[in-house]
């Protein structure tokens, strides 16, 4: 399949860019000034020059704190760019995957949120997520919404990357351990998709393989667990690692509130497409090979 990427330099992107042409798609990364979410004319053109027979959004506003006193262009790239290109994909009768966030849920529910949660954004970026999920499933029917979490690569700006900067800086570290939810791997997203798109190609709208479904890593954890693995990863492979220290939401305030609780129920995607969701832990070794090597012999 001919497959568009909204995004180019980004986590996600980029490993969809190494994993489609595994499977014999041919991929092609677009993003602004080509592929801009808030000019409607550049959406046309590269869906037009591209001739897709699928569009990947991959492409977001995620400054979750900036969003805060940047409304319109969060909601520009997140909310009406979004739908936008599901119409252009609309146009073409092909299939449109669109990548959502936890962010969409209040962080209140105390268990993981399934698809048909109640949903209620505490913050712009979600709220902007929110709304183009809308805009999206209205749009185009054949269009697959993934909300995920916690996304990280060796690729880009992203929580291992931090850790293992500062890390190397301080000698203590301090990481909130009241926030819950799951890291997910761009590597392990990238082939979920890759594996559903085939399904999706002769698929009518009224298909259940299209919809909301959530994809993160397993098991839940919190940040400051997710950092203590990062740092015990380093360690093994030779670096000099902090004290990690835990601390609370309350003691590292933020222009934009963030969910407590972003757990997200996975079974609907395994039920639906097979897809099961992937031991970050492993991912997480294999991040950290990539980005300072394999394990020392002890």
């Amino acid at each position: 399949m001919r497959v568009l990427i909204a995004g180019r330099t980004g986590q996600l992107a980029i490993e969809l860019l190494d994993r489609l042409p595994r499977d014999g798609h041919q991929p092609v990364a677009q993003e602004a000034p080509e592929l801009d979410l808030t000019d409607p004319a550049s959406i046309a053109r590269a869906v037009e020059a591209a001739a897709p027979e699928a569009i990947i959004n991959a492409a977001a506003y995620t400054a979750v704190d900036k969003a805060e006193s940047q409304r319109d262009l969060a909601f520009a790239v997140n909310a009406t760019g979004a739908g936008l290109l599901a119409e252009a994909a609309a146009r073409r009768g092909i299939p449109f995957v669109h990548v959502s966030t936890d962010y969409v849920f209040p962080g209140d529910g105390g268990a993981p949120y399934a698809e048909d949660a109640p949903t209620g954004p505490i913050g712009v970026y979600g709220e902007s997520k929110l709304a183009g999920e809308k805009a999206v499933i209205a749009a185009n029917p054949r269009s697959i919404v993934i909300r995920t979490a916690w996304v990280c690569s060796p690729h880009g700006h992203n929580f291992i990357k931090t850790m293992l900067r500062v890390g190397q800086e301080r000698e203590t570290v301090s990481v909130v351990a009241d926030q819950h939810g799951a890291p997910t791997f761009a590597a392990d997203l990238a082939d979920a998709i890759a594996r559903i798109l085939p399904s999706l190609a002769a698929a009518p709208a009224s298909d259940e393989r299209f919809g909301v479904f959530h994809l993160t890593g397993t098991p839940h954890t919190t940040w400051h667990g997710f950092a203590a693995a990062i740092f015990e990863g380093a360690a093994a492979r030779g670096l000099k690692t902090p004290e990690l220290r835990a601390i609370t939401t309350a003691d590292y305030p933020t222009p934009a509130r963030r969910p407590a609780d972003g757990r997200l129920d996975c079974g609907r995607i395994a039920r639906v497409h097979g897809i099961q969701a992937a031991d970050w832990r492993a991912s997480l070794s294999r991040c950290l090979d990539a980005l300072i090597g394999p394990e020392k012999i002890r």
